[in-house]
């Protein structure tokens, strides 16, 4: 009787969900008190057969191998944890765990969520975001880790630092049995209700700790999902060599995430930060490595589901193409989502999309149920907005490394070609470093021939007879000459033709006032806490250019990002500068547009402030474009 009255509920829950469109949203997940139930599984997903009201809230503590503050003692890990009640009575669950510095200052999600004990009585009464809501019910742990030195956790943050990174590893040993775990009254808890795997997931810093737990190789940890993720702090607080953030960023972000009432205890901790990273060169060296985890992609275990935004200014895109290259090379199960919006989850750009897909994901690796999920294309890729294609790997398998010259321009003062022919090799051209050059003005479409200007070169394609794709990461080679010691090289991809774009205003989305509800409302039993939340459109632009992708790098840095080296006046430099990755399709009737600028306004915090005059020399100054089709595909576009 038991399992038919399962099976009953769980097709009305499914034609509940068929008929209506929404999510189910508890009125009839509340199995008996005294029952215990098993997954129910229909259509290759787990249905929501268990109590969210009912279910068990724990706060638990572990301590951790580091002492941050220097205090004598080492710091102690502290995660809120949800689980099925069910749970207590012999089913096994895995944990989907969302580990944040954020939750006592700047919280979760487009309505700022924070964690909050409402009654007082030491355990999580108000859960930020939808998973707890959404999977409790279908069989699921959730865990929200606060990172040492935040919340309830003590020590200090160290940004991107070794506690940082072992902030999630240490709950994971818990869980799995290799650690105590004691709560707040000192009695040692085990989880002995747990399936020993472990989902991470999180937007920007969450999803950081992510890579950085996958990266250290803990056992246990299963898969990973990292939105918007560092996979370096140094490519988030650097570009080659220059310093694209304030100085001492480390400690400035330490600070946001610490309780206000511990800011002044661990002010030594944040200044430690500042001398460590080095403002003063922006070189690499062992602070960062310590930050860096695409070189430990060898040690990843768990899959990888990454999402990031094309147009993400914050974590630029070079964060997701450098770690997925990396788990690519290693044989690391992997797939990606590309948005072309900005630092945006994709809860709030794709909404019932994302929900199915990310439950399908962790039933597979959670859960162990063959959904078909790795069978489907890896890749999705947002072309326009709201318009996805799917691809089977990134960048798309046909993009090859097509040579497009700069050429010299015809006339003093006019702009220069792009051509798949090279042009003469004895020209040249003169601009000079600006720091107050803004973006906006480097990428205005020339109103006449006579684009180039005292501070920028640009080069003009031809209108496109057919449209042009580029997958993968455009490199600007340049032979340049310096009459200083230091300064700047910039390069800008832009397509000229107004088109429909994805807008940089709020990140490319708007949030509304209207709400959906996703999982269990939590009305019941006192709980500070509902499943509903703020719906979101996207913003879009019309404007007649847009910055395609964009790349800085310091002149002391050519040769190695750990070590500066003066340039000589007047010798001959070869300056090979990635461009961020992108994945773009320039159409028919466009201009391809390359800027060559100095430093600039908005990409650069250390602008270089001597105004160097840069020569160009056009024996090897070229962009080479990761164009889909390669060469041929670039002569058909006119190019």
């Amino acid at each position: 009787m038991r399992r038919g009255r399962l099976a009953w509920w769980a097709s009305m829950v499914a034609l509940a969900v068929t008929v209506t469109g929404l999510p189910a949203t508890g009125a009839l997940a509340q199995p008996g008190a005294d029952e215990r139930p098993g997954l129910v599984i229909e259509n290759g997903v787990t249905q929501p057969v268990f109590g969210y009201a009912d279910a068990v809230r724990e706060r638990i503590f572990v301590t951790s191998d580091v002492d941050t503050d220097g205090d004598g003692a080492l710091d102690v890990v502290a995660m809120d944890i949800m689980r099925p009640k069910a749970s207590e009575n012999g089913l096994k669950v895995p944990v989907v765990m969302d580990a944040s510095p954020y939750y006592s200052t700047v919280c979760r999600g487009n309505e700022s969520e924070c964690k909050g004990d409402v009654d007082g009585d030491g355990l999580n009464d108000k859960w930020p975001l939808y998973y707890d809501n959404y999977f409790v019910p279908r069989g699921y742990a959730i865990v929200l880790l606060d990172m040492i030195g935040t919340n309830n956790s003590t020590g200090c943050p160290v940004t991107g630092g070794r506690a940082d990174n072992i902030s999630a590893p240490t709950a994971i040993d818990w869980l799995n049995g290799r650690r105590r775990g004691f709560d707040a009254a000192g009695r040692e808890v085990v989880a002995d209700w747990h399936n020993g795997k472990t989902g991470m997931i999180g937007k920007s810093y969450d999803g950081t700790l992510a890579n950085a737990a996958a990266a250290s190789g803990v056992d246990g940890l299963t898969t990973i999902v990292p939105i918007s993720a560092i996979s370096s702090w140094y490519d988030y607080s650097r570009s080659n060599g220059l310093v694209t953030r304030a100085n001492n960023y480390s400690g400035s972000l330490a600070n946001t995430v610490t309780n206000p009432a511990r800011r002044a205890y661990c002010a030594p901790v944040r200044t430690a930060l500042g001398v460590g990273g080095d403002d003063t060169t922006g070189d690499y060296n062992d602070f960062w490595a310590e930050r860096d985890y695409v070189p430990h992609a060898g040690n990843v275990k768990a899959s990888v589901f990454v999402v990031h935004g094309i147009n993400d200014d914050n974590v630029r895109p070079d964060h997701f193409s450098k770690w997925w290259d990396a788990l690519g090379e290693h044989g690391v199960q992997r797939k990606l989502w590309m948005t072309g919006t900005g630092h945006v989850d994709p809860f709030d750009f794709r909404r019932a999309k994302w929900v199915d897909t990310l439950h399908r994901w962790f039933d597979f690796w959670l859960q162990g149920i063959d959904n078909g999920i790795m069978r489907e294309p890896a890749v999705d890729i947002e072309r326009l907005p709201d318009v996805w294609e799917t691809a089977r790997a990134w960048p798309l398998p046909d993009a090859k490394p097509t040579q497009v010259f700069l050429r010299a321009p015809a006339a003093a003062g006019g702009a220069g070609a792009l051509s798949v022919q090279s042009g003469p090799g004895n020209a040249s051209a003169t601009f000079q470093d600006t720091p107050t050059m803004t973006q906006a003005n480097a990428i205005r479409h020339p109103s006449d021939p006579a684009a180039n200007t005292a501070n920028r070169l640009v080069f003009l394609s031809a209108p496109l007879k057919a449209p042009l794709h580029i997958s993968g990461t455009p490199i600007v080679r340049i032979n340049a000459t310096v009459d200083g010691e230091d300064t700047s090289f910039a390069g800008l991809l832009v397509d000229y033709g107004t088109r429909q774009r994805f807008s940089t205003a709020g990140d490319g989305v708007r949030t509304l006032t209207e709400e959906d509800c996703w999982g269990e409302t939590a009305n019941w039993g006192g709980f500070a806490e509902d499943a509903c939340y703020k719906k979101v459109e996207k913003n879009i632009a019309t404007n007649p250019q847009e910055l395609v992708t964009k790349g800085i790098i310091d002149g002391l840095n050519l040769n190695s990002l750990s070590v500066s080296t003066p340039l000589v006046a007047g010798q001959k430099n070869a300056v090979d500068l990635n461009l961020l990755p992108e994945d773009y399709v320039f159409e028919a009737g466009n201009q391809i547009g390359v800027v060559l600028l100095g430093s600039y306004s908005g990409f650069s915090s250390r602008a270089k402030q001597n105004r160097a005059n840069i020569t160009v020399h056009f024996d090897r100054s070229r962009i080479t474009l990761p164009v889909v089709g390669g060469r041929t595909a670039a002569v058909a576009a006119g190019l």
